[in-house]
């Protein structure tokens, strides 16, 4: 019986799907995907060798943008093969065991995203209220071990995702919507009972996202008191100037997020090209822009590139 169900579960296979209808240019479309990918590898790496490099960006803040550079680099890395497998080789099929590989680290590295983006939202909030006080209160210990949270509360929540998905029974038809596993596209290729699964990925995402987001919200209402009570208007645009970057990461972040999530739960009747349009969006734009939102904004890092 054993071998049976070993059998039935390795012979599991999944199609992905790139751009209905444009498959005779996928090799003109996979030249700004492979340069977006090439960006957003070389721009992450080069944030955390000149933070790693250079003592004075030994700071809360810059420790903080390494994390957020090194999981944009683990997002580049884990949707890269199959999206340019498809476009380069139209290598559609994808085994059970690697598609639920993929989409572990694909959700694990989105939630641990959005934690780091939340911890960015503290450094801001406690730069402008207690400056005085920021080195001492962010030590690096204490970013580590915050670091470390972020991912056992991550590996805790996801890991049960792949298990329930192991078990399942998978019908004929199982075509994907993207070029890269999704844990809420794969339980829908499911024959069997998936409300647990349904059920479970709620909770996780109000649990990690939608928990984070409301945290970072109150961050910057905070944020906001603080800036409204100092009396100089020049010092006012000073502190709400060094939240311009994290505000963009956020939106870049959350918005695609947020919007593929919705669509997929409760957008049966959505345009299958704007899926695939925002699924695009949600993995490549993050971890492209995010780079060169940061160095654009900081004179440090600007110096340290040239």
């Amino acid at each position: 019986m054993t071998a049976l169900n070993d059998t039935r579960f390795n012979s599991v296979v999944f199609l992905l799907t790139g751009i209905p209808g444009q498959e005779d240019i996928y090799l003109w479309i996979s030249v700004p995907f492979c340069l977006m990918y090439v960006i957003s590898i070389i721009g992450n790496s080069v944030i955390v060798f000149i933070i790693k490099t250079d003592p004075s960006l030994h700071e809360p803040m810059y420790i903080f943008l390494s994390m957020l550079a090194v999981t944009d680099l683990g997002l580049s890395v884990s949707s890269m093969p199959t999206i340019l497998g498809l476009l380069w080789f139209n290598s559609r099929k994808i085994s059970l065991n690697a598609c639920l590989a993929q989409l572990f680290f694909i959700h694990s590295l989105s939630f641990i995203e959005s934690s780091v983006l939340l911890s960015m939202a503290f450094d801001r909030f406690i730069a402008i209220r207690d400056p005085l006080r920021y080195v001492s209160i962010l030590t690096p210990p204490r970013i580590a071990k915050m670091g470390l949270v972020f991912v056992l509360r991550t590996v805790v929540l996801i890991l049960p995702l792949p298990i329930l998905l192991k078990q399942f029974q998978y019908c004929q038809n199982n075509v994907l919507s993207h070029s890269y596993c999704l844990h809420q596209e794969v339980m829908k290729m499911a024959c069997s009972d998936i409300r647990v699964n349904i059920i479970y990925g709620l909770f996780i995402i109000v649990a990690t996202v939608g928990l984070d987001s409301l945290l970072i919200l109150l961050s910057y209402v905070m944020i906001l008191r603080t800036v409204l009570s100092i009396a100089s208007h020049a010092e006012r645009l000073r502190a709400l100037n060094t939240c311009v970057s994290h505000l963009c990461a956020v939106l870049l972040f959350y918005t695609p997020m947020i919007g593929l999530s919705v669509i997929h739960r409760f957008g049966n009747g959505s345009s299958h090209l704007l899926q695939i349009l925002i699924g695009y969006i949600y993995l490549l734009v993050p971890p492209l822009m995010n780079p060169i939102v940061y160095s654009v904004k900081s004179k440090h890092l600007r110096k340290g590139i040239l």
